[in-house]
């Protein structure tokens, strides 16, 4: 089925979940060697959301879900696609966008992860967008959801403050081309750089895998250049530029990242969307969340321009620009 017509994916909704235990700087630092102040100096991180033990990362992304439906006031029935953008999978397999389709309650239809790790969700909104677009499904649920507590060591102060668990999701559909939804996406990796962030071991959230290894430094630096200068190559494709940029929804790792891609791209900090002094990095439920909050305050309206950009593990990285 193809559409008699261009349609963009507009996004109807957005949801996000948290786990119920947050946990504040002052709480690491009973077990590590490290302080609040050491943490918010470097990260702009105050505290961090983790899974209980019984929850899964379906269990986190299917609360995201329902949020969502209910925001875009769309019946579960009406889903005919479902993406799960994760590096934190129930299980190695089968995809956790299946176990959240049992969960939810929704129909038979293609249901699969997307594992671009902190670029996840902006791969996944790629991979939907397409699908949408070329008439494969009607209306999409893309959900981001983590629990990278599961992989971290919790000795290692330099990774293990930075992350926290949750999952963000948005329901997108096709609708007829009326210069809202998704304008535009540019994705790219450099495996080159494959050692640089990864885990040393299997992946699954039920506790029986490796920990997260980072070269923080280079990750920084790659971080910067990389997801500024996606944002910059999306608006020109669609012959924008960051003066049209209402706001600005990067990936959530570290606040002096996300000031400094602000800064490249001439966007002062009060047009760039952060919650990573309340979430930490939730990998690639990170935006969809951050996404949520600003719907949720109010700050992101109807026929705003929104970018989404981010870099993760591989590396991978992508950028977006939407027509909200």
């Amino acid at each position: 089925m193809f559409p008699s017509r261009p349609v963009r994916s507009v996004i109807l909704g957005t949801g996000a979940y948290l786990p119920e235990r947050a946990v504040g700087n002052d709480e690491l630092a009973l077990t590590i060697d490290t302080s609040d102040a050491w943490i918010a100096e470097r990260t702009g991180i105050r505290q961090r959301h983790i899974a209980a033990a019984d929850e899964r990362t379906s269990d986190l992304a299917v609360q995201a879900a329902r949020r969502a439906l209910e925001a875009a006031d769309m019946p579960v029935r009406s889903i005919d696609l479902i993406v799960c953008a994760t590096s934190t999978p129930d299980n190695t397999f089968p995809a956790t966008a299946t176990a959240l389709q049992h969960k939810l309650g929704a129909r038979a239809c293609p249901a699969f992860d997307v594992q671009a790790v902190c670029s996840g969700f902006v791969y996944g909104l790629s991979v939907v967008d397409a699908m949408l677009r070329a008439g494969q499904a009607t209306t999409a649920l893309l959900v981001g959801a983590e629990t990278f507590s599961r992989i971290l060591d919790w000795q290692d102060r330099g990774t293990c403050v930075l992350f926290g668990d949750g999952a963000g999701a948005v329901v997108i559909r096709a609708e007829p081309d009326q210069g809202r939804g998704v304008l535009a996406t540019r994705l790219a990796a450099d495996g080159s750089h494959y050692e640089q962030l990864y885990v040393d071991g299997g992946a699954g959230s039920d506790g029986r895998v490796g920990h997260l290894r980072m070269q923080g430094r280079e990750v920084f630096r790659h971080a910067v250049g990389t997801m500024s200068n996606a944002v910059q190559e999306t608006l020109d494709g669609v012959g924008l530029t960051t003066d049209d940029v209402d706001w600005l929804v990067p990936h959530q790792a570290n606040r002096r990242i996300m000031d400094a891609v602000g800064r490249k791209l001439g966007l002062t900090p009060d047009r760039v969307i952060c919650t990573v002094d309340r979430h930490a990095n939730t990998s690639a439920a990170s935006i969809p969340l951050a996404l949520a909050d600003g719907v949720g305050k109010g700050l992101i309206r109807p026929g705003q321009l929104v970018a989404l950009t981010a870099m993760g593990g591989g590396f991978t990285w992508g950028a977006s620009a939407i027509r909200w």
